[in-house]
């Protein structure tokens, strides 16, 4: 038993558990009512037994007890219906909070071993190129290639480090913000030639409109923008080309980023921007990653009151739109 199958087991059992102790507390919401009912309608009777038949308030007597057995009546189920909305709302604020959190657990699974993997891969392949290296007698060549190989990992080591502690900081409050007024498009093409030095067989078009300045944070910026062409790069086929365009409108600076990749579905897109949210798992799923990528876009975006949009390229892919307020 694997352990995904673990974990919908585990879901199944919680979920159970949960609606039976629901099932018990309405049933005994329902049998406390009864049973006040039931001692309500002995408190009338006994109350009946004791009025005279001779007596001449009789009628006016009768009409009293009627009146206070009918008040508790109403009042018992007042009661129990304010008590029962409330606890239904408690029930499902509850409820939905445990699948929550399950789910962010199960996200977090899947970050351990997106990580594990992210960060296993390039030491090994680092390792393996000095041994080869150290042990054999390579040429030149051969010993730049390794050498750039081992650089090259090097950069993607740095780069998931340099994720997660972002990530860290920015959920924590805790980044020391240097806002200033930078050039958005050189970063953007010091970024696009980095891109390309990295990934050379990848096409990328671009379309960046010189001196375009905003305030932000130089740092964040540049990972904002290698975040959105590592994304596009892991799902578009090596075949298809990557668009950047960068514009200033009267009011608004747009940088876009395209691909024409497999897209993503309509139901997922309300979740891409969640922390270690990937669509599928990392027992399917083919493409490297951690579910930070998208997740630190959104909050660098928001950190420089900034809005960042998904929607479809045509005919397939993926459009995320930078709108920058000026």
């Amino acid at each position: 038993m694997n352990w995904r199958t673990l974990k919908i087991n585990k879901l199944k059992l919680v979920s159970i558990i949960y609606w039976l102790f629901l099932t018990y507390m309405i049933a005994a919401f329902i049998w406390w009512y009864v049973s006040l009912q039931k001692q309500n309608n002995e408190i009338a009777a006994i109350k009946f037994q004791t009025i005279q038949l001779s007596d001449p308030a009789i009628v006016a007597k009768t009409n009293t007890i009627q009146d206070f057995q009918l008040r508790k009546t109403k009042q018992f189920i007042g009661e129990g219906i304010t008590f029962l909305l409330l606890f239904l709302l408690g029930a499902i604020y509850v409820y939905r909070s445990l699948l929550k959190q399950l789910r962010y657990a199960d996200q977090q699974q899947n970050f351990m071993m997106a990580v594990t993997h992210e960060l296993k891969t390039p030491i090994a392949i680092s390792h393996l190129n000095l041994e080869t290296l150290l042990k054999r007698d390579l040429d030149t060549t051969q010993q730049l290639k390794l050498l750039e190989a081992t650089l090259n990992e090097t950069k993607r080591l740095d780069s998931l480090s340099t994720n997660i502690l972002l990530t860290s900081q920015l959920d924590m409050g805790q980044y020391e913000a240097n806002k200033q007024e930078i050039d958005l498009s050189q970063i953007v093409r010091q970024s696009i030639k980095s891109f390309q030095e990295r990934y050379p067989l990848r096409k990328c078009n671009t379309m960046v409109q010189d001196a375009v300045y905003i305030q932000g944070e130089p740092l964040l910026i540049q990972l904002l923008i290698n975040n959105l062409l590592d994304n596009a790069n892991k799902y578009a086929p090596i075949s298809e080309a990557i668009h950047l365009n960068l514009q200033s409108n009267h009011n608004t600076i747009q940088l876009i980023v395209k691909d024409n990749g497999m897209g993503i579905p309509v139901d997922e897109r309300a979740k891409i921007f969640e922390k270690f949210y990937r669509v599928g798992s990392e027992n399917t799923r083919a493409t490297k990653g951690t579910g930070l990528g998208l997740y630190l876009c959104k909050k660098i975006t928001d950190f420089h009151s900034a809005n960042i949009q998904l929607s479809s390229n045509q005919p397939i892919g993926s459009i995320f739109t930078v709108t920058f307020y000026i």
